[in-house]
């Protein structure tokens, strides 16, 4: 099985061959940001994992510039955005669903012993790694707040 950088290498191939300009476009930028990544001190070349992190951080930074846009009334540019967001997210794994990602985040409250709010850390602890591109850590974090707020 071909590892993710390799998939996407081939795939900005095909997107040159196809003339897909956004497509294109996104998995320029992606392959800058792996690379950036991998020349900071200290770094060394991005496994599947190193990878996942960066796409995730980059449709992070998508959609904050998304709110930005559509505050500051520019629909055109936010749907842009949207654009690049989907083209990057085929590169994720399967997503949870609501009530997976409810199970994944019992299992590691029950698994930390967490009795209230102030154990979060540890519970982000366990479900971070284990959640990787599965699921956005703004949207674990939500959960586990909200069971963790059923607690006390």
């Amino acid at each position: 099985m071909a590892t993710l950088k390799e998939r996407i290498d081939a795939d900005l191939k095909d997107a040159m061959r196809s003339k897909q300009e956004l497509k294109l476009s996104v998995l320029r930028m992606l392959k800058s940001a792996v690379k950036y990544k991998e020349v900071e001190p200290g770094a060394s070349a991005l496994d599947d994992a190193g990878v996942l992190q960066v796409i995730g951080t980059l449709i992070k930074q998508r959609r904050d510039s998304i709110e930005q846009f559509k505050a500051g009334g520019h629909a055109d540019r936010a749907e842009a955005e949207e654009k690049e967001i989907a083209v990057l997210q085929a590169y994720l794994p399967q997503q949870l669903t609501a009530d997976e990602l409810r199970a994944e985040v019992q299992a590691a409250i029950s698994a930390a012993g967490a009795k209230s709010a102030k154990d979060m850390g540890a519970v982000m602890k366990l479900l971070t790694p284990k959640l990787q591109g599965r699921a956005e850590g703004r949207v674990i974090s939500e959960e586990v707040k909200s069971q963790l707020s059923k607690l006390s």
